[in-house]
């Protein structure tokens, strides 16, 4: 039987939020300020439980990037992602560690963009699966997600995707956030990781 560890990105292995980090690393404050401005009708009505969280993120994803070429985007991922070791949380990554050490496959499942966490996490043996986002045909941003925010549920319908003989399979699975819950409980031992640091 295969072990399989499952790590949440934001707020469980960093202790900030990538996207929000992200956000400032690609943008001026002015860009900043007026982008928010502009997204802020769409985030008052996710926090007023409106529209879903999906919807709010993929409007504010696509007020700062559509447009964007692929390679520009790239570019500033892969520049962003040697920044994230300034943000890890240094207990869950020795959990993480430890599972390594034991030969188990780690896996981060998360709703940020995959982009910025997979050039980080290659280096480390780590794989990635995250929200990845759309390309028209001359390679630029729509604005639109190409699969669904991997978030809630749809973390473990990625997960049950790539691991389709749940049986084969003894996960362990770690979270800090109602987003995660349903990834912790369908784990075999699936912990918040408050509980555990």
């Amino acid at each position: 039987m295969q072990t399989i560890a499952a790590f949440d990105f934001d707020g469980t292995l960093t202790t900030k939020d990538t996207l929000w980090e992200f956000l400032k690393f690609s943008q001026t404050k002015i860009q900043l300020g007026i982008g928010l401005l502009l997204v802020s009708p769409w985030l008052a009505a996710y926090f007023l439980k409106l529209i879903p969280n999906d919807r709010a993120k993929e409007k504010l994803f696509s007020q700062f990037f559509k447009g964007w070429s692929y390679n520009r985007f790239h570019e500033a991922c892969t520049c962003f992602s040697a920044r994230i070791d300034k943000v890890l949380r240094p207990s869950a990554m020795h959990i993480l560690q430890s599972h390594q050490v034991q030969g188990y496959a780690i896996y981060i499942v998360s709703a940020s963009i995959e982009n910025w966490i997979i050039p980080w996490a290659q280096s480390k043996d780590i794989q990635v699966v995250a929200t990845q986002i759309e390309t028209d045909f001359s390679n630029h941003l729509t604005g639109k997600f190409r699969s669904k925010n991997c978030y809630g549920a749809e973390k473990v319908r990625r997960l049950s995707v790539l691991f389709p003989n749940r049986s084969d399979y003894y996960i362990y699975a770690y979270g800090d956030s109602r987003g995660d819950q349903a990834m912790i409980d369908y784990a075999d031992q699936g912990y918040l990781i408050h509980e555990i640091v």
